[in-house]
């Protein structure tokens, strides 16, 4: 045979092989058509709730509706609505629409396999994100035997609001304003319901999120609706100290509740009833955007949330499960203790006395205007809820992420907010630098100790440093993620922790 006629048969029998493969699978909905690549099958656009739209807005989600026959699962269904795109990764392709409860699953696995299920809770500060953006696609997750579940929830208003002529035509007892919490705890009933048809196992679920959603893993940690949904759990740069405001009472130094905003910003819309509210273009709840750092989005509703994560935890009421907690190196890097923005308020809140003690902490005051805003929102606040769960006696886990690169245009000299998360996938190729060895390296540590974490509650495996638990005292004992490699280390910077530890909990004025 000739060279020629060799790659001729070659591309017949390429051109007879088609490299995915469509899988059969039922839930209780009915039949879902998903497809076979590599060795991972996939599932997209599964509604886990009804459309929450028309007389649905803003009511806690409902059942599903049952299809007929067989429900394609190819394609991906669409993201919330929510502002325009804003070069995050994690936001994903449109469309947007209010008919948006739907989630993705990745596995290897056949039917009744049991093995470990990670559920990931996108972040995007409430209001943008989704589940369906190619960073959290979780093809190389679920080759490591993980089921992978990805999800999308309700956003801005659409997700936190409440309205006194919503209030009045409520039912006793509903549960309102934390509908975006409400559909993530629908999601985790979904999972446990169905999860076993795509070779999961229901009573060993791990969530896992980042910024947003790292948050709202700390909510399930402490709502008494998602008790028993999952069984492990990972924050990464979650937050833990966020000022959260009640639906129906005045909040903190009697800030204005979640209900006397939500008509505030109604009555600047000319939207005064709770038809108009229903029957408004959902775009028009997008601006102006809620502020996340001002409490806008952080509701304690009664029902579903009824305190913050900091007093559940203090109290020992959050849920008992393993729990790994961690953040980055420089997260908000570029926000100064003088700003407005929300979290810049420390220069009001702080004594002079204060401030120069904090300064003289961080080594001078230019180290602490850097640097202070990061610690403040995410590292203090981590080391904080990892001493609470140690010291209710659960095993407990810290991180901190520094992987760095030359090419990172950003002139940050750290791990920037959000960075970590393609590592943790193993999806390096939406890194915003070249990818090196030091990312693998990085990449292939987070991605061993996540899906070991998710299998047994320990992230420790064979071929990576021994990553000790939390005490509830003194300084931990953490895994960094380092340019060389994951190691072991005290707590760095813990005098100025300590600094803000006590500044956090003093008596305010």
């Amino acid at each position: 045979m000739t060279i020629a006629a060799a790659f001729a048969t070659l591309a017949l029998m390429t051109a007879q092989v088609d490299p995915t493969a469509q899988v059969e699978t039922r839930v209780e909905q009915g039949v879902l058509l998903g497809r076979t690549d590599e060795a991972v099958t996939s599932y997209r656009n599964i509604p886990y709730a009804a459309p929450p739209v028309g007389a649905l807005r803003w009511r806690p989600p409902q059942p599903p509706a049952a299809w007929e026959g067989r429900r394609d699962a190819a394609a991906y269904g669409a993201i919330c609505i929510q502002p325009p795109a804003n070069g995050d990764p994690g936001v994903g392709p449109p469309p947007m629409s209010e008919d948006c409860l739907n989630l993705n699953v990745w596995t290897t696995q056949a039917a009744g396999a049991r093995a470990p299920v990670m559920v990931w809770i996108h972040g995007g500060a409430l209001i943008n994100g989704s589940g369906t953006a190619a960073l959290y696609e979780g093809d190389d997750l679920a080759r490591r035997g993980v089921v992978v579940v990805t999800l999308n929830y309700r956003l801005g208003r659409l997700g936190f609001f409440d309205h006194p002529a919503l209030a009045a035509e409520r039912p006793a007892g509903e549960a309102a304003g934390n509908y975006g919490v409400m559909d993530v705890i629908a999601a985790l009933r979904w999972v446990k319901a169905n999860i076993a048809a795509f070779g999961g196992d229901p009573g060993n679920v791990t969530i896992f999120g980042e910024s947003a959603g790292g948050l709202l893993v700390n909510r399930m940690m402490i709502s008494p609706q998602a008790r028993g949904l999952f069984q492990r759990a990972v924050v990464q740069s979650g937050l833990g100290r966020e000022l959260q405001i009640p639906l129906d009472r005045p909040g903190p130094a009697g800030a204005p509740s979640a209900r006397q905003r939500g008509q505030a910003w109604a009555d600047a819309a000319g939207l005064t009833s709770a038809e108009a509210l229903r029957a408004a273009p959902a775009e028009t709840f997008l601006g102006p955007a809620p502020s996340f750092a001002n409490g806008d989005l952080n509701l304690i509703d009664g029902e579903v949330v009824t305190e913050t994560v900091e007093a559940a935890f203090a109290a020992g009421r959050q849920a008992p499960v393993p729990y790994v907690i961690g953040t980055n190196s420089a997260e908000f890097w570029w926000i100064r203790p003088t700003d407005r923005s929300g979290y810049g308020l420390i220069d009001d809140d702080m004594t002079w006395l204060e401030r120069a003690e904090a300064a003289d902490a961080y080594g001078g005051v230019a180290a602490f205007d850097a640097q202070v805003v990061t610690d403040l929102v995410f590292t203090e606040p981590a080391r904080k809820l990892a001493r609470l769960h140690a010291r209710a006696g659960h095993p407990t886990y810290l991180y901190r992420f520094d992987v760095t690169s030359a090419e990172n245009r950003q002139a940050h000299g750290g791990a920037s907010h959000a960075v970590e998360r393609p590592y943790v996938f193993g999806n390096l190729g939406i890194l915003p630098y070249p990818v090196e060895d030091r990312d693998r390296r990085a990449s292939e540590a987070m991605m061993g100790y996540w899906t070991a974490f998710a299998r047994t509650g320990d992230p420790n495996g064979a071929g990576r440093p021994e990553w000790p638990q939390a005490t509830p005292e003194g300084d931990p004992r953490i895994v960094t993620f380092g340019d060389t490699g994951p190691f072991v280390e005290a707590q760095p910077f813990s005098r100025r922790l300590d600094v803000l530890e006590r500044f956090r909990e003093r008596p305010r004025r």
